[in-house]
């Protein structure tokens, strides 16, 4: 026998195995050899008790059979199997009957546990009890592999049934210790992370929420999937077990997979965005924050502008202060000064008996954010200028000013400049306002922005109604980055709170309940074949991977009256799938779909379904 030097798993729980390997023998009466994978001894008793730890010289061909094979091998007689055949020691071999049974780990023989009968008795012993025999072992078998999980830290307060349930189930699963290095991963994770095991085993995983406002929700959130140097953006739910983590990946994974990283600051992570005016927009804050002077936002409606407002906040040093919002379109006009100067004590009829202070002193030391700023009232604008010129404030009744400490940020939509050559708004306030411009862009001009927001809405949305995670087909991934969204953000969030609604617990939110809008108003340049990837497209209409969906139009059926160029495909390509298969449930893996939604998809269609 050759000494082997590297330790095998077995080895590692070697006097377990041994104990049980006596104990095998005492009861069946029977003798036991207990071998790795690379043929080196772990345990046995009789013949093969010694040399342990070292690598069996010879052929033992049964023992490679059930390793190369990995399934049991029964010999009843051994002379006159085929497998001993040409055997070098077949003439001399002692070995009247045999059994082996494979330890399976992740789907691979990391060893085998014979049974050997050398005399007439053991061999009718064994003959005579095979099935009960063979349950008996394979119940050992189970045994090791659970000692031998114990051993690389897996039942640390896991239960074996827990990890059972973890290799059989679909959904990825990632186990980590209390150092986030890896322990587990089932097929399913392995999947998704595009990895083998054996580059993860043992490995530093790194697993955190994609942005910092995610911390302490629950629920299924995009997290950032670290390891090897790798990124990799999975949707999931993060759980603590014991001092260990585990990761509960969602059945769909509606993303591209490729992550850039967030900005680390916490004070901006609701400025969802990782575009190159984002990326601009978030270094300029850092920048102009540390001052004192008024910013003046700007950008069509719903682009977020109180969202950056506060973010401006948060990163100045009045971060710890007021921060006031007043929407001045939303108060008539009558009620705000009153709103923003305040009043004393009888200042005019019903005014309160204790007076009331306004937004302006509200705000001192703080911030003060006037948005929608173009729809003030030109009477209001000027007493505005005073405070901002003079850093005080005279209550409405008042006799004499307050000092105040404030920053302004004013936002609008309107162009002001036109307003000013109107005669709308004032030059000299305009200018008082507009000392640090910010130009927000449309989410239009924000590439890759959609996305990031879309599956961050889905989080915030899912999250607040308490519902399961919902998956997101391709398509319609596609068709919302080919939509031009004129009301921006504020039209996104809304539309995926509808989603959320209207899709059933867990299941994909295929384009049929996309609002006609969304499908209608695509821009042709941006919704190609290559941005639609509908599972065997090309294939079903024989048109290549980079054609337009203009060339896939010539080969659609004639629409049907209220149906979609998009609907009349998808009804072909499910009519043309079912009767090749022949099988719903074959259909719905071939494109892709849950079963569920495939019958929803018939039903929607009227297609005719043979039985």
């Amino acid at each position: 026998m050759r000494s082997v030097s590297n330790q095998c798993l077995l080895m590692q729980i070697q006097p377990t195995i041994l104990r049980f390997a006596k104990m095998l023998a005492s009861v069946l009466q029977l003798e036991v050899e207990i071998v790795d994978a690379d043929m080196v001894r772990v345990a046995g008793t009789g013949p093969y008790g010694k040399f342990f730890g070292r690598q069996l010289e010879g052929d033992s061909r049964l023992l490679r059979y059930v390793i190369d094979n990995q399934r049991e091998k029964i010999v009843t007689h051994t002379s006159d199997d085929p497998v001993c055949d040409g055997c070098t020691c077949k003439e001399s071999c002692r070995e009247r009957a045999f059994l082996g049974v494979p330890i399976m780990v992740d789907e691979r023989c990391i060893g085998v546990i014979s049974l050997v009968a050398f005399s007439d008795e053991q061999q009718a012993r064994l003959n005579n009890n095979l099935q009960d025999v063979c349950d008996y072992v394979r119940h050992i078998s189970t045994i090791f592999v659970a000692k031998l999980l114990d051993s690389r830290g897996l039942s640390d307060g896991v239960n074996k049934v827990f990890l059972n349930l973890m290799t059989n189930m679909d959904q990825g699963c990632l186990l980590l210790d209390d150092k986030s290095q890896l322990l587990y991963a089932n097929e399913a994770a392995l999947h998704h992370l595009g990895c083998q095991q054996e580059q993860l085993q043992g490995r530093e995983v790194g697993i955190r929420p994609l942005t910092f406002s995610q911390q302490g929700l629950s629920g299924h959130l995009q997290h950032i999937i670290t390891f090897e140097g790798r990124q990799e953006l999975i949707i999931g739910q993060l759980h603590h077990v014991q001092g260990q983590q585990l990761f509960l990946m969602a059945f769909h994974q509606s993303h591209s997979g490729q992550v850039q990283e967030p900005d680390p600051d916490v004070r901006i992570d609701q400025l969802i965005g990782e575009s190159k005016p984002m990326r601009t927009l978030k270094r300029l804050l850092h920048r102009i924050a540390q001052s004192p002077s008024s910013v003046l936002i700007c950008g069509e409606s719903g682009t977020g502008k109180e969202v950056v407002a506060r973010a401006v906040h948060r990163l100045s040093p009045r971060q710890d202060k007021p921060f006031i919002a007043i929407n001045c379109a939303a108060i008539p006009e009558q009620l705000l000064e009153s709103e923003l100067f305040g009043y004393v004590k009888g200042s005019f009829t019903g005014a309160s008996s204790g007076g009331k202070q306004g937004l302006i002193q509200a705000a001192h030391q703080g911030t003060l954010f006037l948005d929608e700023i173009g729809d003030m009232p030109l009477t209001m604008q000027a007493k505005l200028l005073r405070v901002l010129e003079l850093r005080e404030v005279t209550p409405i009744g008042a006799s004499r000013p307050v000092p105040v400490d404030i920053r302004i940020i004013a936002a609008t939509h309107q162009h002001l400049d036109q307003y000013i050559a109107e005669g709308k708004f004032r030059e000299d306030l305009y200018y008082r306002i507009n000392v640090i411009p910010l130009n927000l862009p449309p989410l239009r001009e924000r590439e890759g922005d959609v996305e990031l927001l879309t599956h961050y809405f889905l989080n915030l949305h899912t999250s607040r109604i308490g519902i399961v995670y919902p998956g997101l087909a391709p398509e319609v991934m596609a068709l919302l980055k080919g939509y031009r969204w004129p009301g921006n953000v504020r039209e996104l969030s809304n539309l995926i709170e509808y989603l959320v609604n209207v899709s059933q617990a867990g299941e994909v939110i295929d384009a049929s309940l996309l609002p006609p809008n969304i499908i209608r108003n695509q821009e042709p340049h941006r919704v190609t074949a290559q941005s639609i990837p509908v599972t065997n497209l090309d294939a079903a209409f024989n048109v290549p991977a980079a054609a337009p969906l203009a060339a896939m139009s010539e080969k659609l059926p004639e629409s049907v009256p209220g149906e979609s160029g998009l609907e009349s495909m998808e009804k072909q390509m499910i009519e043309e799938t079912l009767q090749r298969l022949g099988n719903k449930k074959l259909a719905a893996q071939a494109l892709g779909i849950g079963i569920a939604t495939l019958y929803r998809k018939i039903k929607k269609y009227e297609i005719a379904v043979q039985s």
